[in-house]
């Protein structure tokens, strides 16, 4: 198979979908690997590194989208990239359908089999593509909310774990999956009071018998995130529903009533947002305020930290590219139901639940179109 990575062209985004030792594998086993020049500046990895491991270097995008039978990718394909898209193409990245409803159109008119990153599921639930990222955007949230609590980025002036004789800040965390116990992690590392939010009381059961610190557990329900939320100094928004839209759990009304110079990192944003006053921001502009309350919304939070989160994306993608690439996709999804789950579009249709209820569009089941 002909495999392409363009370099990625979201604001910022410094990832790549495969490290050279990914593509020394990917090359091992018979396949050609297209890199775009460039793509793995970013991350620390240059051109020659890639020629090395046996990849193609072609000059620009277009070579590599119009070779390749399956492109892998970080983020979404663009607007820009939109008209590379073609009937037969395999795309393997993370796409956000749910969130994303012009690139959904698109996906669909354009005939392309969509494999998600993120609804890649396991048979107990386990999201392993998109478990590294969540990891580094959990860590990440913490780091960008000290920052932003800092009065000359427009916060409080709290410091995350306050002094001796000094109260630490009040970090509320909305989700106890990947992404909030992560950011529990380093925020209770910080000193500073951690309060996790979560509908399942056997995973706080768990979460409170692993984290260790200044922790207080709360049961998920709309008065519990009221109160939570009004007295915080930082809200990282940590909520997940696979595939779907999140909820929105914290109002306009909820954040009308924070304190000023309050920060929220909605972490969810990728998949709309689980704060009502939440909207996409980049790493050129990262922040906004509403009611004096500062919203941190990227999108792509781990393209900041890209040597980190090549190596990890890489590391779990890799051995799915590899039964992509040798099996054809209609037989790895017949034999991997894992990967069977991650496909979103399939010959102008949903293949994805979830995906066809955020838009009300028709859904077609897989297994219906493989018959």
């Amino acid at each position: 198979m002909i495999i392409g990575i363009p370099k990625e062209i979201k604001d910022n985004e410094y990832r790549v979908a495969m490290t050279p030792g990914g593509v020394h594998m990917l090359v091992g086993a018979g396949h050609e690997v297209l890199v775009q020049a460039g793509a793995g500046a970013g991350s620390g990895f240059s051109d020659e590194e890639y020629a090395r491991a046996g990849a193609k270097i072609v000059p620009a995008a277009a070579d590599v989208w119009l070779q390749a039978e399956m492109i892998m990718k970080v983020k979404e394909p663009r607007p820009q990239e939109y008209e590379f898209l073609r009937p037969g193409l395999l795309l393997f990245t993370y796409l956000h359908l749910a969130a994303e409803e012009p690139l959904t159109h698109e996906l669909i008119q354009r005939e392309v089999t969509g494999v998600a990153y993120e609804t890649v599921e396991l048979d107990d639930g386990r999201l392993p593509l998109l478990t590294p990222m969540s990891e580094v955007a959990g860590r990440m949230a913490v780091q960008v909310g000290a920052h932003y609590l800092e009065k000359a980025h427009g916060g409080r002036g709290k410091l995350l774990g306050g002094v001796p004789g000094v109260r630490p800040a009040d970090v509320v965390i909305i989700g106890g999956g990947t992404v909030g116990t992560n950011a529990a992690k380093i925020a209770l590392g910080m000193g500073a009071h951690v309060t996790i939010i979560e509908k399942n009381i056997d995973r706080l059961r768990y979460l409170a018998d692993v984290l260790h610190g200044n922790l207080t557990t709360l049961a998920s329900n709309p008065l519990n995130i009221a109160d939570a939320v009004r007295t915080a100094d930082f809200v990282v928004g940590a909520v997940l529903i696979h595939g779907a839209r999140a909820p929105r759990l914290v109002t306009r009304e909820m954040v009308g009533r924070m304190k000023p110079g309050s920060v929220i990192v909605d972490v969810a944003i990728d998949q709309g947002g689980c704060v009502e006053t939440s909207h996409p921001t980049t790493h050129s502009h990262p922040t906004y305020l509403v009611d004096d309350v500062v919203h941190y919304g990227v999108t792509n939070m781990p393209g900041a930290v890209p040597r980190t989160s090549t190596y990890a994306l890489s590391n779990a993608t890799l051995p799915y590219a590899l039964q992509l690439a040798n099996l054809g996709f209609e037989q790895a999804v017949r034999q991997n139901p894992a990967l069977a789950r991650g496909v979103n579009t399939y010959q102008g249709h949903i293949t994805y639940a979830a995906v066809a209820n955020a838009f009300d569009f028709p859904y077609t089941p897989l297994e219906q179109l493989l018959a």
